[in-house]
């Protein structure tokens, strides 16, 4: 681990132009790609107190030995070539998104004698209309199939183009009514340019015209008692409404944009977009990136834009739109205008259709991010590997097939709770999970509090032990009486092979002392701090450090977080419940039925607390003595002090007090 002082260029030495910039570890290899309006003060903020860095940046300059630099002369420089030095080098602390394929899209020749429809991936030529893009290119020639009955272009080869003019016998496409056959002269040239045109204009979303003259076809032969060329038009209308429904209309004004959405947590981001082409929806991708910099949203929207536009194989629409916009703005706004060769609108939708629409893209890209958790939490190839990483690492005899975390939740010292969450064999137990009021002290102490539920835990654990005997084998452990009466489990009755807490070295302390107070010694015990998402040991100075990639820590990481979860869950409804409670919470024997009894026979507790015993006697269902336990319990309390208008002074009624 490096010191960044011993790489630290030399006061005045950074220039304050322009410029991009490259961290490089002490084999020489490039490990971020950075850029900057400028360089001095961007380069100066990474040789500050490491402490002060935030994790993921204090990681990357103590595994740097050495910067360097190159100055340009504009920002929109800088970000082409900060591009395409990421795309060169791949450096492991630049956001990468996986997913970096060309998609497909429908093109139509329109620069040849006899214009062709195909699928083309790449750089977009001169005079060819391309639609989408689409996910799949088998979603392009569903679309096209429907579209050829009523719209016969040419869709072969040039070789089986030239063959069938050769031979005079046109391809199958041309016999069955899928092609207008233009190789063996069934229409000129100037006729199959003019149908291709009606293809694209009916691709691009004119549509009322097409339909409206077919309908009008339809009648007319079924008028003129054609009934077969009418059933013909009929299925033909059929196909072409069948093909807008897979391109239904999202935007009325009929624009063309890019929409952009991310969700994100602490360690991944998933990126959707949907490319919207006449105001319809004509294709949609999406990516998955580990966080491994310090970026927020507009650095991870900037970052996409690079990635889909940057390579060039892809258009830039008049409209972008995105969750958050890059800082600054004014390059990136400028290096799309240049690709585009006309002025891009990018910006935050507000209102309208486009909210609504990026909504749904958002929605989306939080649905991609669980899947994504999903599969790699659920493969068992993966989950064996975590596992795996986890003994190794830690040293253990054999793999944690138990896993317990242990989290603790507090707001400001107010209802500290704790929570336990278990995975077996890599999956979360949800049955198993349990909650910890913390009872030994009150304020807020998280090493105490750990403490407390570890001792707690596992005292319970050898209670249940200490009654079934020794645990020669599990299935003998079953039969003497690890479940309850009802045939339950018990809820503590067996141990984890890890005994996980989130937190550093003071929480591991507290939990290794609960448990040699317990006399237990064979369970193992680490902690795993969210600073740096590093691994400590009981009795360890130097922590455990997992590579960023290791299935294990993702594994540990899921863990810790479902704690945290299921703490924070926890603590805030006790918090809530304590705000909502009212004074009548607290009179012994009085139930929720016959508390709603009495604020609906006295309309507010401010009213209640001005009755007789006399008077709450008279509400069904209070006797004598439970009306003078309420008139005691309201007679301890002092009343809140009334409200004051500050404007006027005047003493506000308390009408509204826990009515019912």
């Amino acid at each position: 681990m490096a010191d960044p002082s011993t790489y630290r260029p030399a006061p005045g030495a950074i220039p304050t132009s322009p410029g991009v910039y490259k961290f490089r570890d002490a084999h020489g290899r490039v490990i971020y790609v950075g850029k900057a309006k400028s360089l001095r003060p961007r380069l100066s903020s990474y040789f500050q107190d490491v402490a002060n860095l935030h994790p993921r940046t204090a990681t990357m300059v103590t595994t740097a030995a050495a910067v360097e630099w190159t100055v340009v002369a504009t920002e929109v420089e800088a970000l082409q070539l900060e591009y395409s030095w990421i795309k060169e080098f791949d450096p492991r602390f630049n956001v990468k998104y996986r997913d970096d394929k060309s998609y497909p899209e429908l093109a139509v020749t329109l620069n040849e004698e006899y214009p062709r429809v195909q699928v083309m991936r790449g750089a977009h030529k001169k005079g060819v209309r391309y639609f989408g893009p689409y996910g799949h290119a088998w979603a392009i020639r569903e679309t096209v199939d429907l579209m050829l009955r009523v719209f016969p272009v040419r869709t072969c080869s040039n070789g089986v183009f030239k063959r069938a003019r050769q031979i005079g016998r046109p391809c199958l496409l041309g016999y069955i009514g899928k092609c207008a056959a233009p190789c063996v002269g069934k229409i000129s040239a100037a006729e199959h340019v003019e149908l291709a045109e009606e293809f694209c204009d009916f691709m691009a979303g004119r549509t009322g015209n097409h339909l409206r003259r077919l309908e009008q076809e339809m009648q007319q032969a079924a008028a003129d008692l054609e009934y077969e060329k009418a059933a013909r038009l009929r299925d033909d209308l059929g196909a072409l409404r069948r093909a807008m429904e897979k391109n239904a209309v999202v935007l009325g004004d009929g624009t063309d944009a890019d929409l952009f959405a991310l969700a994100e947590d602490e360690l991944e981001a998933a990126v959707q977009i949907f490319h919207v082409r006449g105001g319809r929806v004509r294709g949609q991708r999406g990516w998955v990136t580990d966080k491994v910099e310090d970026v927020d949203t507009a650095g991870l929207v900037e970052h996409a834009l690079q990635q889909l536009y940057g390579g060039g194989t892809e258009s830039v629409p008049r409209e972008v739109l995105v969750p958050a916009l890059p800082e600054p703005l004014a390059p990136v706004q400028e290096w799309l205008t240049g690709l585009r060769g006309a002025q891009v609108d990018l910006r935050v939708p507000q209102r309208g259709d486009k909210k609504d629409l990026m909504t749904t893209v958002q929605r989306n890209a939080q649905q991609s991010l669980v899947l994504h958790k999903t599969k790699r939490a659920s493969d068992l190839t993966t989950r064996s590997r975590a596992l795996q990483e986890i003994a190794e690492a830690l040293e253990l005899d054999s793999v944690p097939l138990r896993i317990e975390c242990f989290d603790i939740s507090h707001l400001q010292g107010e209802d500290v709770v704790a929570s336990m969450v278990v995975f077996e064999d890599g999956l979360a137990r949800k049955s198993e999970y349990r909650r910890f009021q913390i009872k030994g002290f009150a304020g807020q102490d998280d090493v105490r509090s750990m403490h407390e539920v570890i001792t707690r835990r596992f005292r319970r654990y050898l209670q249940e032990r200490e009654q079934t005997g020794e645990w020669a084998v599990e299935e003998e452990a079953e039969q003497q009486g690890a479940r309850d009466d009802d045939g339950r489990p018990k809820r503590f009755a067996y141990p984890p092979q890890l005994l996980v807490v989130d937190g550093g070295q003071p929480q591991v302390a507290a939990a290794r002392r609960a448990l040699d107070e317990l006399g237990i010694d064979d369970v193992a015990l680490c902690g795993l701090a969210k600073r740096l998402e590093e691994v400590w040991l009981p009795g360890s100075s130097d922590p455990v450090v997992l590579p960023r990639s290791s299935e294990g820590l993702y594994l540990l990481q899921r863990v810790r977080d479902e704690a945290h979860r299921f703490a924070i869950a926890y603590q805030r409804s006790k918090r809530a419940k304590r705000l909502t409670a009212g004074e009548l919470d607290s009179v012994p024997g009085l139930g929720e039925t016959r508390r709603q009894a009495l604020l609906k026979h006295f309309g507010s507790l401010k009213k209640l607390r001005a009755a007789t015993v006399a008077e709450i006697c008279e509400v069904p269902g209070i006797g004598l003595r439970t009306a003078e336990t309420v008139v005691a319990a309201l007679a301890a309390r002092t009343p809140a002090a009334p409200a004051v208008n500050t404007a006027t002074g005047e003493i506000i009624e308390d009408s509204t007090e826990e009515t019912p």
